[in-house]
């Protein structure tokens, strides 16, 4: 009975999840070349329309494994009243439409606006992908009208831009950096009035930063071009990092501080490498804050992959991911102090580079890639690693085989041809072969003269 019960139970929760899974793709349109052509033909008629697609290909893994965070994320728009209408597109069955878009990897996820189309790449999370609809498809620049609203972007933001001032050529230069980047943070602007009482400014206009409990103001002369400035700044000082994000990271053209560590190890050393960097982030922000960027990051895989070598757990690694570039401490760090000398002795180049991307370096990881991938294949699936690498190389010995062997047996045939003819002629014929081969003159024997061979040959005929 109790057996029974389970069963029922078991079936019960299946079909709530398949209604589940139903009911969520509901609310995600299975898009075709109709929709391209009504959305790029009738403009004028669906001007506001936004549309966020997911570009996936049947057979691509990562695209499985992110429909389930599709459906939720249709139904969670779909709920609140999100003007942003949510889709898919198979991009094989509709290549022409995706190389329109640009699409040159799956999953690609587009937010489309108008004439323009926003690409999606932060993490692959219901949330994340959501806060991203709803911050590219609302206003470019967003007004603060009063202090409590500046306080409230405060709390719900980590970073955010202002543009505090009157119209000027630098709101211009503003407005463009933020239809390039809005994808990445947001943007707002407002008057000094609505400013918090602790920031000071020298100049009017200005763009600020806010971010890590502060701001910090762009300086034309020290910042350079404001595009970059805006690019360089959109992260907190201190950052929690993954391989993803560091690949996002080289956009910045700031070198990164890492903590490699093992977060659940709650050892000293590592608590401590994990405490000095957050420390350098903190108190020499001003310092640092325009060449480095810091964090700590989860074990060595990634770090190993990227440095195409074995690094020990708990250390401390410096990267310049805008040319593959890292640096080693060269001392042991004991405290706050170990850590600004050795990236003070960055800055001066007295800490040697390693890494880089010279021609050496990219045949090294060639070589390394190619053998990465070899090993995990094996690892994943024996069988699979060797069906790919020993049907290839059975292939290549038949043929060796083939060849050697047909080389032998011309050989032995050959052979085996003088032989038989040898054999065919009788005694006699042999005999008066060797005569006709040594004449003589008188008693003195003659030598034979050696006769061309096809003459012998025409002779014995």
């Amino acid at each position: 009975m109790a057996a029974w019960r389970r069963g029922v139970a078991l079936r019960l929760c299946a079909t709530v999840v398949l209604l589940d899974m139903a009911f969520c793709k509901g609310f995600v349109e299975d898009l075709d070349e109709s929709f391209v052509f009504l959305f790029f033909r009738f403009k004028d008629s669906r001007k506001d329309d936004i549309w966020l697609v997911d570009f996936y290909a049947p057979w691509c893994g990562h695209c499985k494994k992110l429909e389930p965070i599709w459906n939720e994320v249709g139904l969670e728009m779909k709920s609140i009243g999100s003007p942003v209408k949510v889709g898919k597109m198979d991009a094989t069955s509709y290549s022409s439409i995706a190389s329109e878009f640009g699409v040159r990897g799956y999953p690609t996820i587009k937010l489309l606006k108008g004439d323009l189309a926003y690409n999606y790449r932060g993490p692959r999370t219901k949330n994340d992908i959501i806060e991203f609809a709803h911050r590219v498809s609302g206003a470019l620049i967003r007004p603060l009208p009063s202090q409590q609203m500046f306080e409230h972007v405060q709390k719900r933001h980590r970073v955010f831009f202002v543009y505090i001032g009157g119209e000027s050529p630098l709101k211009e230069k503003y407005i463009d950096a933020a239809s390039e980047l809005i994808v990445y943070t947001y943007f707002f602007s407002a008057s000094e009035e609505v400013v918090p009482e602790y920031v000071t400014l020298k100049e009017m206009p200005a763009v600020l930063v806010f971010k890590d409990e502060t701001y910090f103001v762009y300086d034309e002369y020290e910042d350079g071009d404001l595009s970059s400035w805006i690019s360089r700044e959109r992260f907190q000082n201190y950052l929690t990092v993954d391989g993803f994000l560091l690949y996002e990271l080289g956009d910045t053209g700031k070198l990164v501080a890492i903590a490699v560590i093992d977060e659940k190890n709650t050892s000293t050393e590592h608590t401590r490498l994990k405490s000095i960097i957050q420390e350098v982030a903190r108190d020499y922000r001003d310092q640092f804050h325009r060449d480095f960027q810091f964090g700590h990051m989860d074990g060595n895989d990634y770090i190993n992959t990227l440095l195409m070598d074995e690094l020990k757990v708990p250390t401390v690694v410096v990267l310049n991911t805008s040319n593959q570039q890292y640096f080693l401490l060269d001392r042991q760090i004991t405290n706050a102090e170990d850590m600004v000398q050795f990236i003070n002795n960055i800055l001066d180049g007295t800490v040697e580079a390693q890494g880089g991307d010279s021609i050496l370096q990219r045949l090294k990881r060639i070589v390394f890639d190619a053998k990465s991938t070899i090993v995990s294949i094996f690892k994943s699936s024996p069988l699979m690693g060797c069906f790919l690498f020993g049907l290839p190389l059975g292939v290549i010995s038949i043929m060796c085989y083939g060849i050697y062997t047909a080389d032998a047996d011309g050989g032995y045939i050959e052979e085996r041809y003088e032989v038989s003819r040898s054999e065919i002629e009788s005694p006699e014929q042999i005999e008066e072969s060797k005569a006709q081969q040594e004449p003589r003159t008188g008693d003195s024997p003659v030598p034979a003269v050696q006769e061309p061979k096809d003459v012998l040959e025409k002779k014995k005929d």
